[in-house]
């Protein structure tokens, strides 16, 4: 399962200014809602809230993966922000976050979404891949790094 098959460049932010958790997932909902990836800013924002509230989706090592199914949502929708200074999100280690997906998927696509739940958190325990993702100085370089592991992942038999 190729990443780059849901996340385009245009879902990619490239530098988030909020630093705690409610304020990251409100600016990363107004980013997309104001490139037209998503269409009600309030209740995206919402269903990301309720997911959170029961329990966070801060995976650890420096990535966050908050996702929701919404009914409106007529095909996955995948999203990535990077924080350069650090998002405090309730991560099971406690620490900041650094990289955060965002998914949206409509409520019967449960094999897509699993894919992709699997495949980013994968990828996300690649420590070479948070530094270069770190490094890249635009949201194009930051999309040529998710293509590499794309390609990586299909050298090595998984896609």
């Amino acid at each position: 399962m190729r990443l780059c098959s849901y996340l385009t460049e245009k879902a990619i932010i490239e530098s988030l200014s909020s630093e705690k958790k409610e304020d990251a997932l409100r600016e990363i909902v107004k980013i997309l809602h104001e490139r037209g990836i998503v269409s009600d800013e309030e209740k995206y924002f919402s269903a990301l809230m309720e997911r959170e509230s029961l329990c966070s989706t801060g995976i650890g090592r420096g990535v966050a993966i908050p996702h929701a199914k919404l009914k409106s949502v007529e095909t996955v929708i995948v999203s990535f922000a990077r924080s350069l200074k650090g998002v405090e999100f309730d991560s099971v280690d406690k620490k900041p976050v650094y990289l955060i997906f965002t998914i949206f998927t409509p409520e019967d696509v449960p094999e897509d979404y699993l894919s992709i739940l699997a495949r980013i958190s994968k990828i996300a325990k690649d420590t070479e891949f948070r530094e270069s993702i770190m490094k890249a100085s635009s949201s194009q370089e930051i999309m040529e790094i998710f293509r590499r592991e794309d390609e990586k992942f299909e050298e090595e038999g998984s896609g």
